[in-house]
């Protein structure tokens, strides 16, 4: 099939971006390095959906060393870039992505993606499941299964399994302590405020920050305003994240009563309808929302615009709303994924350990299909240990083992 990327003439650029990342992720140097020589998906397709940048790119190259043949496309319009989408092309993977596209061309580059006619596929945030299961149902008989990156995808793969419609098993590649724990904490923590400074160019350092949701990616989002100096409140739903948080020494309220308090505003809870027209006229002036859940529906952006006198834009992905009163609200990277329409991502040793769980996840449903029903399941904890294993080597940490004796004491 023919590749679709912006540019193949930006492909140097995009090799210095891949090669860099390489140095800091030693997880998949191993993976690399053992299965180039195995080839295990040795005539079988592979079919990616994900932020197509670096730490994706290697990835992709990883499972193409390994002996399968790769198709990619990515998972949000802002954040391919297209230097590293055209060096792929010239390693050999099949690419459809630009950045900046339609949402009609990004439908198109899905479409492209099931027509490549995939045995296995890696999908992040449900939008290639969704297709596969809806529109495009043709390319299911070949599907052996897939695996899902992100807690919104998840959430969507589970929905599908309770109703009875999941076609085939998938991998919560989200759900193991070696993406979670760190991807989803450490990685959006970090990737998420350098999004947000990088796009601004301000001050975080004792301003009042509102982080909406406390799972994984709350905690991080929290953790690192807090470092940054900010002070820091926290919305729930959930009564138990609610208590972690006051146990983690954050003022918790409602999102009304923080409306009024916030200079930046951070939505991570996958729901929609988080910051909307309720919240808007009770904040203060200069206040920016921003968005790091996978969807832009946690701001409820048609509310916000229909309350204001005029939207433009005042910087690259920074959007001034207007106020009749002249209060002016901002709004961040179109309230798209703030780390990665305004940044890089996450870091690069963040990713290793994601990538890894995401190859191992593959590999388990290649070796296992057969036995696997089509429901959700969670990736073995042996693969798990091998992750952490391998990373914690890379970086020279050693660790106890336990004795004969302690292993008895504990029934192992």
């Amino acid at each position: 099939m023919q590749s679709i990327v912006k540019d193949i003439s930006l492909a140097p650029s995009g090799h210095d971006k891949i090669n860099w990342v390489k140095n800091f992720m030693p997880v998949l140097n191993a993976i690399d390095k053992e299965f180039s020589q195995t080839k295990p998906f040795a005539g079988k397709k592979i079919s990616i959906t994900l932020h197509l940048e670096a730490k994706t790119a290697y990835m992709a190259e990883v499972f193409m060393h390994a002996g399968a043949e790769v198709a990619i496309t990515g998972s949000n319009p802002l954040s391919t870039q297209d230097d590293v989408a055209a060096a792929l092309v010239e390693d050999g993977v099949t690419v459809f992505a630009t950045h900046g596209c339609s949402l009609e061309e990004y439908n198109d580059y899905l479409n492209k993606a099931a027509d490549f006619a995939p045995d296995i596929y890696i999908d992040d945030g449900g939008d290639f499941t969704e297709l596969l299961h809806t529109t495009r149902r043709d390319a299911l008989e070949k599907i052996i299964g897939g695996s899902e990156e992100t807690t919104t995808g998840v959430l969507r793969l589970r929905a599908l399994e309770r109703q009875g419609k999941l076609a085939f098993p998938m991998i919560a590649a989200n759900d193991a302590y070696c993406k979670f724990l760190f991807d989803n904490r450490y990685g959006t923590g970090q990737s998420t405020w350098d999004g947000i400074m990088r796009t601004t160019n301000l001050v975080v350092a004792g301003k009042t920050v509102v982080i909406a949701g406390y799972g994984w990616c709350g905690k991080g989002g929290a953790m690192r305003a807090r470092g940054l100096g900010a002070n820091v409140i926290v919305t729930e739903v959930d009564p138990i994240k609610a208590i972690e948080a006051v146990f983690d020494g954050f003022r918790v309220m409602p999102m009304k009563d923080a409306a009024p308090l916030g200079d930046i505003f951070l939505t991570l809870t996958g729901d929609k309808d988080v910051i909307t027209g309720e919240h808007y006229p009770l904040m203060k002036n200069g206040a920016m929302l921003a968005n790091a859940g996978h969807f832009d529906v946690e701001v409820n952006i048609p509310e916000l615009e229909a309350q204001s006198v005029s939207r433009k834009v005042v910087r690259n992905n920074v959007e001034e709303f207007l106020q009749s009163d002249g209060r002016k609200i901002y709004l961040l990277a179109e309230g798209r994924l703030v780390n990665l329409a305004s940044g890089d991502g996450h870091p690069a040793e963040i990713m290793d350990l994601s990538f890894a769980v995401q190859f191992f996840s593959a590999a388990h449903i290649l070796h296992n299909h057969t036995k696997l029903e089509p429901k959700v399941y969670l990736m073995p904890e042996e693969i798990n240990t091998r992750i952490a294993e391998i990373k914690l080597a890379s970086s020279g940490t050693e660790i106890d083992t336990l004795t004969d004796e302690q292993r008895a004491y504990l029934g192992l």
